[in-house]
């Protein structure tokens, strides 16, 4: 398997990404190989040449950085030989399996939904993190700030795009798909949740159980929980803020240490036709390993085929 990594990728690159490259390579089976997209004379200056001479690591000349002020859709343009732009095209073209950057991530957007394209039949692509339960496993919280203004039909969606990553990368077998509400009963609500329930309720394309509630997040009622990308990007900056106080409290407990974002790496981009995964801008070198090994995860898996026959075969 080829795995992409943008060597620029976040506030810490390169010297993050270089060291989570050192701790991830002992992790990869031996046949993988791993394309880094940067400044290729300054790369070949950081790694071991005997690394690229026993084919683990390619590197790829794209001098040019697109900054975390950078308009994505303008940079796209303006910079063709930035490290995420010839990420894109090396997957678009499929010389690597796996894209992965802890960039900007409006411009890993741009090049997920017009470089990759979307999955036909999928409306608005979604991302996606896990929330630790609190026995064990985690639940599927989506989307997380992809789409803030999402609609029911969007909503519906998500409900696919969660069941299949839950089951197909994760193992989840039927997983339980709740909709994020302010209380359980079928009339609670807004508009939007309101109208997404109508939608959900009965439906033939993933086991739904009915609304949950913030608190439901860390226990087994559901499996995959979803809401719009407002709501779901408040919920998860909430979690990440109670982590790091509880952490600078000296509070954390082997539980609340699964909290910690360096144990995931990033975020998949869901509903197109490849893997692409973002990372956090603050990226620690343990957060760029677990970003890459998340991302052969779903590109090892058969997630994106299942996903793609099942939205070919939607309901709604």
């Amino acid at each position: 398997m080829r795995l992409g990594l943008d060597v620029y990728g976040g506030d810490f690159a390169p010297q993050a990404t270089i060291e989570g490259l050192g701790l991830l390579l002992p992790e990869l089976p031996k046949d993988d190989c791993v394309v880094l997209f940067g400044d290729k004379q300054l790369i070949s200056a950081l790694i071991d040449i005997e690394l690229i001479k026993a084919g683990r690591i390619e590197v790829v000349n794209a001098p040019e950085i697109i900054e975390m002020g950078d308009s994505p859709t303008k940079a796209f343009q303006s910079k063709p030989n930035s490290s995420i732009v010839k990420g894109f095209e090396w997957l678009k073209s499929k010389k690597i399996d796996a894209f992965a950057s802890a960039g900007n991530s409006g411009a890993m957007m741009v090049g997920s939904v017009y470089a990759i394209n979307t999955i036909p039949g999928v409306i608005r692509p979604s991302s996606a993190v896990l929330v630790p339960k609190v026995n064990g496993g985690n639940t599927v919280l989506l989307d997380v700030g992809t789409n803030p203004d999402a609609k029911s039909d969007v909503m519906y969606q998500y409900g696919i795009l969660g069941s299949f990553y839950a089951e197909y990368v994760y193992g989840v077998l039927n997983p339980k798909v709740g909709l994020l509400n302010i209380g359980e009963e079928d009339k609670k609500g807004n508009l939007l949740v309101q109208s997404a329930f109508q939608l959900m309720k009965d439906s033939p394309d993933f086991n739904f159980i009915g609304n949950v509630e913030g608190r439901d997040l860390f226990g087994d009622k559901a499996d995959v929980v979803v809401c719009d990308g407002f709501t779901g990007n408040v919920v998860l900056k909430q979690i990440q803020a109670m982590y790091r106080l509880m952490e600078k409290r000296g509070l954390l407990d082997d539980y609340f240490r699964t909290f910690n974002y360096e144990l995931y790496g990033g975020s998949p981009i869901i509903g197109i036709n490849s893997t692409v995964v973002i990372g956090h801008g603050i990226s620690s070198p343990l957060a760029i390993k677990n970003m890459m090994l998340l991302s052969r995860s779903i590109a090892s898996s058969s997630f994106i085929r299942k996903l793609s026959d099942a939205i070919a075969h939607c309901s709604q």
